[in-house]
């Protein structure tokens, strides 16, 4: 970590490769710490997009929120990161990345207690869509801060750390959800998921303006907002319609949208390309290095398959095996328990085994997913949650060694002065992959059920999604050549 960590006033520079050596008592106690900080803000965002699921019920019953209404609690949140990711991470690189997180977890932390003092769905829905804007200023800071902050090995295991968190808040989110639902503290009901983070965004504020290293881009200019505003109206047109077409029986307007959108993704870009020499919001020359453009393609395929495995998956265990919420929530503790065990081989390695790493857990995951699916054809409706335990474990494992290491070769060969813009991208390719997967199951899945809760419909569904999964995964593999053969060598 830079000596600029144990300089807490803001300095508008990348931090400086010179300081205390790594072994100094302080320097290693102001490095932990700033991670642990850095981690728990993320933490924080991957909780909120799980959390609300469990408590939904209650949310419905207590505020008389209709379906339209519970499906924007989810969509109303993520829509503002996807479109403001880029915007926020280009902000930390003009403005300072701490300062910037630190505007993100006070709007977040806001938000957060304005959603458990709501009267009604509509605050909900408006709180939540404030939590996302917090959440899109935050997060880009996060692997930019990481980034430009630790160096060799240290990187690696801070990498690896962060693909863990990744995997604990799989956990963590419908569980807490759940249980401070069912708790009803003070007679509050749902209100705690929401009200927990007000504490934890306060220590972030508090301990952030600490221990927190200050970067930034050293001459920085003026924020692109032209390029700003198509960006926002080109993601909010593509995702908009994917969010809300299964709801419609994809009508024609949600075609027109999307047509709209990928037109004026190609003006954004074009605009783009015009002001390469004067500030852009995204700097395309980022793409020329394949290794962050092919681990950005990857991660576009890892939330592209998670989109469709995690909806698909749920509906296969209730309506096509029978189980209770309870045993399905069982089944998504054995996945993540699988991707801890996972993301803790990828921290342990310390980027050791570079791009063959992410690519061994795609090759376990690939056999696991083609084992559990022809379990499933097998098994049909007698498949036990202890029965399906070990490819379970496996794909989670599998994704556990993924997530860390794919961000850290991704970015490693970022310049400084890029990192927020780089991060910003890299998270909304794994949001906007989601987004398309969700509408992808209207495809694969719902066109052979039907929407209906037949057990053998559901189960042949979900066994064609497994196919459909492993390909992706595929396809996520071979991109992953793009990606260092030795973690200090160009991308080959």
């Amino acid at each position: 970590m830079s000596s600029s960590a144990l300089n807490h006033e803001p300095q508008h520079t990348t931090p400086s490769p010179d300081g205390p050596a790594p072994h100094h008592p302080k320097m290693a106690l102001a490095a932990r710490i700033a991670l642990l900080v850095l981690l728990t803000a993320e933490l924080m965002d991957l909780l909120d997009q799980s959390v609300v699921l469990t408590a939904l019920p209650a949310i419905q019953e207590s505020t008389g929120a209709g379906p339209s209404a519970l499906q924007w609690l989810t969509t109303g949140y993520s829509l503002p990161i996807a479109v403001g990711l880029t915007t926020g991470g280009r902000l930390g690189d003009l403005y300072g990345r701490r300062r910037i997180l630190l505007l993100g977890t006070v709007v977040f932390t806001a938000a957060s207690l304005l959603c458990g003092l709501a009267a009604g769905p509509h605050m909900l829905i408006g709180a939540r869509m404030l939590q996302g804007v917090g959440v899109a200023l935050m997060i880009p800071q996060v692997l930019a801060t990481l980034h430009v902050t630790f160096d060799g090995e240290s990187r690696s295991k801070a990498f690896g750390l962060y693909g863990a968190v990744l995997s604990i808040a799989n956990v963590l989110g419908p569980v807490m959800g759940g249980l401070l639902t069912e708790a009803d503290l003070f007679g509050l009901s749902w209100r705690p998921i929401f009200l927990v983070n007000v504490p934890v965004g306060l220590a972030v504020l508090l301990l952030g303006r600490k221990f927190i290293p200050e970067s930034s881009v050293q001459n920085a200019d003026r924020l692109d907002l032209t390029g700003m505003a198509l960006s926002a109206l080109a993601i909010v047109l593509i995702v908009f319609p994917l969010s809300e077409g299964h709801l419609h029986h994809w009508p024609l307007w949600c075609f027109a949208l999307l047509g709209a959108g990928l037109l004026m993704l190609g003006v954004f870009l074009r605009h783009q390309q015009r002001k390469q020499d004067d500030a852009p919001l995204v700097p395309l020359s980022l793409f020329r290095n394949r290794q962050f453009s092919g681990g950005t393609a990857a991660q576009l395929m890892h939330g592209l398959l998670c989109g469709l495995f995690f909806m698909t998956w749920t509906l296969y265990l209730q309506q096509g095996l029978g189980m209770s919420p309870l045993h399905a929530a069982l089944a998504f503790v054995l996945l993540s328990l699988g991707e801890l065990a996972g993301a803790a081989i990828a921290a342990k390695s310390a980027g050791r085994f570079a791009r063959r790493l992410p690519q061994t857990g795609t090759l376990i995951t690939i056999t696991a997913t083609a084992g559990y699916g022809l379990q499933a054809a097998a098994g049909e409706g007698e498949l036990t949650l202890l029965g399906m335990t070990a490819p379970v474990v496996l794909i989670g494992f599998g994704l556990g060694m993924v997530s860390g290491p794919l961000a850290d070769l991704s970015l490693a060969r970022v310049p400084h002065e890029d990192a927020g813009a780089a991060s910003g991208l890299f998270n909304t390719a794994i949001h906007l992959g989601i987004a398309l997967g969700t509408a992808l199951t209207a495809l694969v899945f719902f066109a052979t059920t039907g929407g209906s809760p037949n057990a053998g419909l559901n189960r042949e569904a979900f066994i064609t999604v497994l196919w459909w999964v492993a390909s992706l995964l595929a396809l996520m593999w071979a991109l992953m050549f793009c990606l260092p053969k030795q973690r200090n060598s160009p991308a080959n």
